[in-house]
């Protein structure tokens, strides 16, 4: 899939592209490297922990995250975008982003745990959730720090952290599961692997800039005024996000939280690419509209939509195809049930790209303000459907209002960059895309009973023979791309 991520470019964009093809080929290896085991990782605790306790350990997960994403403020797109302006001096800058972080995060992750005694989760769960929120902590700062490594193109730094982050996992894991060591213990390492990868990116920081901390009011009063419009979208975009979990914690067995949580996890891992690429893309979209290059503004939104499809459709249609395979695979057969709820979940895929693609693009022309309607609004009826459908239906119903959500705010956001910015999208290679997913989905159903380990690079030689034939990919691109005098 490396070799589709760029397309139609303009001669004179072919240094930048070079560049963040190469930056983008490290983090797509890497990311490919991580999701492997990542995904051994799900494995084993599936199998180890059964479907109560591996749902004890997504509600802890999501627990936190609930917070973590309230708190997230959207530091990352802010630390980008103001990293890649002029006004403030950049190490000042960057020291003052990493204590506003570190602050506002300490403060909200310590009240957690007191909040967690409140709800009616078996004690170790809360032991958990207590813990965990050090794991937290870390992620929070390593919203500044990759901010700071989007705007250098090195983003290839945090892959290895995370690299770094799951293997120690890994080893972890593997090894409490052969001492018996119980939920606990597979907790304090899942902790631990967190505070890896931050602290690996933070030292590689310190060679690059003068990382502490700084306190200027001038500073976080900007920073508040670029991250509040932000701020209260993902506060809306939380009830969405992970509600499903909490609410469905709330009403149903733990059992069937493992069994919902198992499919998702399976979804987080497919998503993640999006805010990569993305997060790649935003300071090339940012520059290029406070330069007011229209023209370049169009040629990287584009690039970045056809990008993103690129992915996120094939994506859908094979998990679409592949879902019971791939739960029995990932989780053991005592997940199977699972398969379905992953079915529902691939449509999200989708939503998840286009939020990603949308959102971002609004960050870069600086609308967050008036993207703020769409996340309440979907939050607003996305919990109503959680309250009143997911008592009687369950991990069916929160799967369907999930992506029912992702894609309500996709399309939407669409709507108001489209409004603010004054380009229209050409839809001729996602056209193109389309059709080379389904026949791949075609051909995979109709081979569905072989081996899923034949079934995966079947499909992508027959998309990528498709998406080539069809000329969604530049082949002036890929010589681009692959030539050996880069960086």
């Amino acid at each position: 899939m490396v070799t589709f991520v760029f397309l139609y470019i303009d001669p004179s964009l072919m240094s930048t592209t070079r560049k963040i093809a190469h930056n983008t080929l490290i983090q797509i290896i890497g990311k490919a490297i991580s999701t492997v085991l990542g995904l051994i990782v799900l494995a084993m605790m599936t199998r180890y922990l059964g479907q109560e306790k591996f749902g004890w350990y997504i509600t802890t997960i999501a627990f936190l995250q609930f917070v973590a994403i309230l708190i997230d403020f959207g530091l990352v797109p802010v630390t980008a975008q103001m990293m890649s302006s002029t006004v403030f001096e950049k190490k000042k800058l960057f020291q003052n982003l990493l204590a506003y972080r570190f602050f506002s995060a300490l403060l909200f992750l310590g009240v957690a745990p007191l909040v967690a005694l409140f709800f009616p989760y078996p004690t170790e769960v809360k032991i958990a959730i207590a813990f965990s929120t050090i794991s937290f902590l870390s992620v929070a700062l390593n919203q500044v720090l990759i901010g700071f490594y989007q705007t250098q193109l090195k983003m290839y730094i945090p892959t290895v952290g995370e690299l770094l982050g799951r293997i120690f996992l890994l080893i972890g894991v593997y090894f409490f599961i052969q001492t018996e060591g119980g939920f606990l213990p597979i907790m304090g390492v899942v902790a631990a692997s967190s505070v890896v990868y931050t602290l690996f990116i933070w030292v590689k920081a310190r060679t690059m800039t003068s990382v502490g901390f700084s306190f200027d009011l001038q500073i976080w009063k900007a920073i508040t005024a670029k991250m509040w419009p932000i701020a209260i979208s993902i506060i809306f975009n939380v009830v969405y996000l992970k509600g499903d979990v909490l609410i469905l914690a709330q009403f149903r067995e733990q059992t069937e939280v493992g069994l919902y949580g198992a499919a998702y996890r399976v979804l987080d891992v497919v998503t993640q690419t999006a805010m990569m690429l993305m997060g790649v893309m935003l300071p090339l979209l940012a520059y290029a509209y406070s330069q007011d290059n229209r023209e370049n503004f169009k040629k990287h939104f584009q690039m970045a939509f056809d990008s993103m499809m690129l992915l996120a459709f094939p994506m859908m249609i094979g998990i679409m195809v592949l879902a019971d395979k791939i739960m029995l695979l990932v989780a053991g057969e005592a997940f199977l049930q699972s398969g379905i709820i992953l079915r529902i979940l691939s449509i999200a895929v989708f939503g998840v790209y286009l939020g990603a693609v949308f959102g971002h693009t609004a960050v870069s022309i600086e609308k967050q303000k008036q993207t703020i309607w769409v996340y309440i609004s979907s939050a607003l009826i996305t919990l109503l459907g959680y309250l009143f459908l997911i008592p009687p239906f369950g991990m069916y119903a929160a799967a369907w209002m999930t992506v029912f959500s992702e894609i309500y705010v996709g399309f939407f956001l669409y709507l108001t960059v489209r409004h603010y910015s004054k380009v229209h999208l050409e839809g001729i290679t996602f056209a193109k895309i389309v059709f080379s997913s389904l026949v791949m989905g075609a051909t995979l159903f109709l081979f569905q009973h072989l081996n899923i380990f034949f079934l995966i690079p079947l499909g992508v030689i027959i998309y990528g023979f498709f998406a080539l034939s069809l000329g969604v990919v530049s082949k002036d691109t890929l010589k681009e791309v692959f030539r050996i005098n880069v960086l």
